[in-house]
C-alpha cells in the first residue's frame, strides 16, 4: 500500500477579513521530498507555508520569519526551548536558573553547525539579525521532528551563511518546505519548485534541468 503524502491540499482556498490569500491550491508533499515555495512578496508564500504547518504541527519544526525569539534570553535558552515539550515544567525552570551540563552539551552540536558557539550565553536581543536567524534555525534542527518549514529562512544572512544555514537544514531534516525569494538557493538546495503568484499556484516543478533565468518574468509583478 502506497503511503500517505505528508502534507495535502485540494481546491483550498483562504482568506482574511474578507481578502482572499489563497484560491483554488491543490498539491501533495511527499516524505523525503525538499520544496520551496516561490514567488513575489505578497503572493501567498507564507500564507501556504501556515496551512502547511497547521496540518502537521506535531511532526514539524517551524522557522517563522519574524524568528518567534524571546529577545532576553540567551542563544543557549532560546535554542533549548525547541525540546522544551520533552520535560517537566519544573525542569525546564531548574534549566533556566542554571543550565544543566547535559542540556548545554547536547545544544552545542547546533550552535558550531550554524556558527553560533561563541554567541551562546549572550541574551538574543544583542545579537544582529542574522544571528538572530541563525538562532531560530538552531532551535528548529534542536526540536527536531519529521520536516522543517521554514518561511525565508535565510533571508537576513549573507550568501556564504545562507548555504551553510540550509547545508545544515538538509542534513537534519529528510523533508523540507521552505518559502524562499533567492530563486538560485531554491534550484540547489531543493528539488521541486511551486510558484505562487497573487495566491494561486502557477507552477509545481522539479529542479532538475531549472535555470533562475528561466524565472524572471514570473517574478515581475
Amino acid at each position: 500500500m502506497k503511503a500517505m503524502p505528508l502534507f495535502e491540499m485540494k481546491n483550498v482556498s483562504i482568506g482574511y477579513n474578507g481578502v482572499p490569500a489563497l484560491s483554488g491550491i491543490t498539491l501533495k508533499i511527499e516524505r523525503g521530498e525538499r520544496v520551496a515555495l516561490v514567488g513575489p512578496s505578497g503572493a501567498g508564500k507564507s500564507t501556504l507555508l501556515t496551512t502547511l504547518y497547521g496540518q502537521q504541527k506535531a511532526r514539524s519544526a517551524l522557522v517563522p520569519q519574524e524568528f518567534a525569539l524571546v529577545k532576553t534570553l540567551s542563544v543557549f535558552h532560546n535554542v533549548y526551548m525547541g525540546r522544551l515539550n520533552r520535560h517537566s515544567g519544573f525542569y525546564n525552570l531548574l534549566n533556566l536558573i542554571h543550565p544543566m551540563s547535559r542540556q548545554l552539551d547536547a545544544v552545542a552540536p547546533f550552535l558550531d553547525a550554524l556558527g553560533l558557539s561563541d554567541k551562546r550565553d549572550i541574551p538574543v536581543g544583542e545579537l544582529s539579525g542574522g544571528q538572530q536567524q541563525r538562532t531560530a534555525v538552531a532551535r528548529a534542527l534542536f526540536q527536531g521532528g519529521e520536516v522543517l518549514l521554514g518561511d525565508e529562512p535565510v533571508s537576513s544572512v549573507d550568501p556564504l551563511q545562507s548555504r551553510e544555514v540550509l547545508g545544515a537544514i538538509n542534513g537534519a531534516y529528510e523533508t523540507v518546505v521552505l518559502a524562499m525569494h533567492d530563486v538560485e538557493l531554491a534550484l540547489r538546495f531543493t528539488d521541486r519548485l511551486i510558484g505562487i503568484k497573487d495566491g494561486r499556484m502557477h507552477f509545481d516543478r522539479p529542479t532538475s534541468g531549472m535555470t533562475a533565468s528561466e524565472l524572471d518574468g514570473f517574478f515581475r509583478q
